[in-house]
């Protein structure tokens, strides 16, 4: 008995990894609303899924179309508005 709640329990954590981590940010952001209509709060929800915080009406006021007031500086090029890239260091041996 303990062992199936114990399995059922590591099943569930790693479910959970999975969908924060794997899936592609617009399926993510459909789980966050969904569980904001069902009464979790959504900036923890969204903090726990890696996504924005967004009604999903696209009524532009969160800024999760893209038309807040934020996007014309990101498109300008400032250095600290840039996304940021990962790079793998690799060592030659020869």
């Amino acid at each position: 008995m303990w062992q199936n709640l114990i399995v059922a329990a590591i099943v569930a954590a790693a479910l959970l990894h999975f969908c924060t981590k794997y899936l592609p940010a617009a399926w993510r952001r459909q789980i966050v609303f969904w569980l904001a209509r069902r009464g979790v709060d959504q900036d923890k929800a969204a903090a726990l899924f890696k996504t924005t915080p967004d009604c999903g009406s696209g009524c532009g006021a969160c800024g999760s179309c893209g038309t807040d007031s934020k996007a014309p500086a990101a498109a300008s090029g400032d250095a600290g508005s840039a996304p940021l890239k990962r790079v793998i260091p690799l060592r030659v041996q020869r």
